[in-house]
């Protein structure tokens, strides 16, 4: 029995070697041949998949390639993936990830190297500090800042720094809020001023003692300041009280906002900038299983995804940071010299510690 598992264990990954290195030997033209055949792919995506659907339709208009997705979450479709793996021929075709994820998957054997799309040297598989290699391409780049009512607040006197949101805060008290939970720009944003007002190693991942305890005087600024900012329940709280009127300025991803405005469901005038100290910035990316069922489909589909022309589709229709360098960023919400200031995410267990110590004694006391 045990011969016969380690046979069929054999199979199944020559198999999906196999499968990858027929399309790196293929011509283009050929794997496009091949994927109109396929006529159809799966892809697994766990947001905005009523947008992305609509989104896809060029692509199926383009290549008569039909683009199924499923609902789920990130979480779920992380399951299915490696549930699939065993399997000689699994259901996903392309899967997207949160790219700080890639840290955790192993990337080889989990996926196809993308060796048989074009050359572009524009493309993004590096990024927010984390290399995915020739496995995966960003697809989808997200940037957290500060969204702000200009009819409060002009450029000049946009805060920048820790001390400087502590001014904003005392001359304007209870108009700044951000949310600890339900969403990752509130966290960006408490996450830099601890890290420059305590100077503590963002790039150390370690959960010790030592290192928590070196973020004491980033918690001490927000308790000393605690009454005189607000903290919201969500992401969209945040933004929704700011086109209410009742907040000024909080943080905010640029994508989510831009898309909220884009549908008409905030104000159109509201302001986005990544202030000065730096905030997190990111975004998600695309590949393809190794023993996806129709893997030239999906290797077509994700060269049109990362393509300059649907790149420049995303910044305008959904605010996202283009992840190609050939596309047509004018339609963002801040200039590309302002992305300088974006910054990496800490790592886990780190982020995970310091965010259960920030609720409990900044949230919590309040």
């Amino acid at each position: 029995m045990k011969k016969l598992l380690i046979s069929t264990a054999v199979i199944v990954a020559t198999t999906q070697m196999a499968a990858a290195a027929d399309l790196s030997s293929m011509s283009w033209d050929d794997v496009v041949t091949q994927a109109k055949e396929e006529g159809e792919l799966t892809w697994y995506v766990w947001y905005l998949t009523d947008d992305l659907r609509r989104a896809a339709k060029t692509f199926e208009e383009e290549y008569g390639i039909t683009v199924t997705i499923p609902e789920g979450t990130m979480e779920g479709n992380l399951e299915k993936l490696y549930a699939d793996k065993a399997r000689k021929t699994g259901d996903i075709d392309v899967f997207a990830l949160g790219w700080d994820s890639y840290t955790s998957v192993d990337l080889s054997a989990m996926f196809m190297p993308l060796t048989a799309l074009p050359k572009d040297d524009n493309r993004v598989s590096d990024l927010a500090g984390i290399d995915a290699g020739e496995y995966a391409f960003a697809f989808w780049g997200n940037q957290t800042g500060i969204a702000y009512d200009p009819t409060h607040i002009t450029g000049d006197d946009l805060p920048q720094t820790p001390k400087e949101f502590a001014a904003f805060w005392q001359s304007h008290p209870e108009k700044f809020g951000f949310n600890y939970q339900n969403g990752g720009s509130g966290p960006s944003y408490y996450q830099n001023i601890l890290r420059v007002v305590s100077g503590a190693d963002f790039s150390d991942p370690s959960d010790s003692k030592e290192h928590l305890a070196a973020l004491q005087p980033g918690i001490d600024f927000f308790n000393a300041h605690a009454e005189n900012y607000v903290i919201t329940a969500s992401n969209a709280d945040s933004i929704t009280r700011i086109s209410d009127g009742e907040l000024w300025m909080a943080p905010a991803w640029e994508d989510h906002l831009a898309g909220l405005q884009n549908r008409g469901e905030v104000r159109k005038d509201i302001k986005f900038y990544i202030p000065e100290m730096g905030m997190n910035g990111g975004g998600n990316g695309v590949s393809i299983p190794l023993n996806a069922p129709h893997s030239a489909a999906a290797a077509v589909f994700i060269n049109w995804l990362i393509s300059p022309e649907t790149q420049t589709v995303f910044n305008k229709e959904f605010g996202t940071a283009p992840m190609n360098a050939a596309a047509d960023d004018s339609f963002a919400l801040i200039p590309n010299a302002m992305r300088k200031y974006s910054t990496v995410s800490p790592n886990k267990p780190f982020r995970s510690a310091m965010e259960a110590k920030f609720t409990e004694e900044v949230v919590q006391q309040r």
